[in-house]
């Protein structure tokens, strides 16, 4: 059976504090946030911008994230203002996951990368495959 994956990387700066947490990162500070997200499919779906069966999704709805707060995304956020849940990068890329499944058709597997630095990031993904 074929499969497609789709892959797009995009960047967004945000700012956020833990909550509850003991040390420097409970005091508000910033990050360039990294993401890469793939979606995974065997079969070709219709998007918002073509009515044709010609694509897994719309790289505009996997990017959603990239646009500014005013438009919906988490660029220039405070993230504690944004998210249900205590912004650690694991909630992070939960929050992507999740509020991406809901703009994209059924039946796409997600995976979720979010750097936080260079040298620190967390995937996140819930389907089995």
């Amino acid at each position: 059976m074929p499969t497609w994956t789709l892959h797009t990387e995009f960047k967004f700066d945000a700012a956020h504090f833990l909550e509850e947490y003991d040390g420097k990162c409970g005091r508000m500070h910033g990050h360039s946030y990294k993401v890469h997200i793939a979606a995974k499919s065997k079969k070709l779906n219709p998007s918002k911008y073509l009515d044709r069966a010609d694509m897994v999704c719309d790289f505009h709805e996997l990017k959603w994230a990239a646009k500014g707060s005013e438009k919906g995304g988490l660029d220039h956020a405070v993230l504690n203002e944004e998210l249900p849940v205590n912004p650690t990068a694991e909630r992070i890329a939960e929050f992507i996951y999740k509020e991406t499944k809901r703009r994209i058709p059924e039946g796409i597997h997600l995976h979720i990368t979010i750097w936080e630095t260079d040298t620190c990031w967390v995937e996140y993904t819930e389907d089995e495959e």
